[in-house]
């Protein structure tokens, strides 16, 4: 039985992949993915750089119907075609609710995001969030005001490293907004490098790696050991980085 949460799971149909030796299926996540199940509150992908998070995300962003830079399902702009072909390969179990809001974050192309939404303004539509242009404030700033004002809730939102121009204390108060959301039906999938996003209680964490996806306890991850044996032995670990 379909449980009332957006997307239940993404798997890859894998009798469709023309080869596992071209790019993206040559990602040891994308080669050995089967059935990645979805928390319905908030699933995060992690993991070093290359190990294809963002890929993953954004293939699944596109399969549930986001623009590829970014942005809701009503935002259609291109600035460069550079998204894979993956979300074409990509099946997705759907709850049998309905998002009646959704958004696709991607740090790395929120200017041109930002730079689309002046131009429904100037064409007379969309009034740009807080009243103001998103280019008008910091990159930080930014970020947090398409978070407050644009959010609606009841709406499955997919995170690219949303922490990327955001303080530690922002990402806390990220935090605080996505448990109200939450509340309020919600659902988010964020690809992300921080431990303190990753702290969010109750979320599922997919481990990205040379041997694929797993699921692990947030204490078991890298991101919260790293972070917290640095802080511990900071005088230590600097003598040894540095030389000093």
């Amino acid at each position: 039985m379909l449980s009332d949460q957006f997307l239940r799971s993404v798997s890859l149909k894998r009798e469709g992949v023309p080869s596992f030796a071209e790019y993206p299926f040559n990602i040891p996540a994308v080669r050995h993915l089967d059935t990645l199940d979805l928390h319905p509150e908030v699933t995060f992908l992690v993991g070093e750089n290359g190990t294809g998070k963002s890929t993953l995300l954004e293939a699944l962003a596109v399969a549930a119907g986001f623009n590829p830079e970014g942005g809701s399902r009503n935002f259609n702009f291109s600035t460069r075609e550079t998204h894979a072909g993956l979300h074409e390969h990509l099946r997705l179990v759907r709850g049998v609710r309905r998002p009646r809001d959704g958004f696709f974050l991607r740090a790395e192309t929120f200017y041109n995001a930002a730079t689309y939404l002046e131009s429904l303004e100037a064409d007379g539509g969309l009034v740009p969030y807080g009243g103001e242009s998103l280019h008008a404030c910091s990159h930080g700033e930014a970020f947090m005001t398409l978070m407050t004002k644009r959010l609606r809730g009841n709406g499955l939102y997919v995170f690219d490293e949303p922490e990327a121009a955001l303080s530690p204390t922002r990402q806390m108060a990220l935090l605080s907004l996505m448990a109200g959301l939450a509340r309020e039906n919600s659902q988010f999938i964020i690809a992300t490098h921080s431990p303190i996003l990753m702290a969010y209680p109750r979320a599922r964490i997919h481990v990205l790696s040379a041997d694929g996806i797993t699921v692990t306890p947030y204490e078991e991850t890298e991101h919260y050991r790293v972070a917290s044996d640095f802080f511990a032995h900071r005088e230590g670990i600097l003598r040894e980085l540095t030389g000093e």
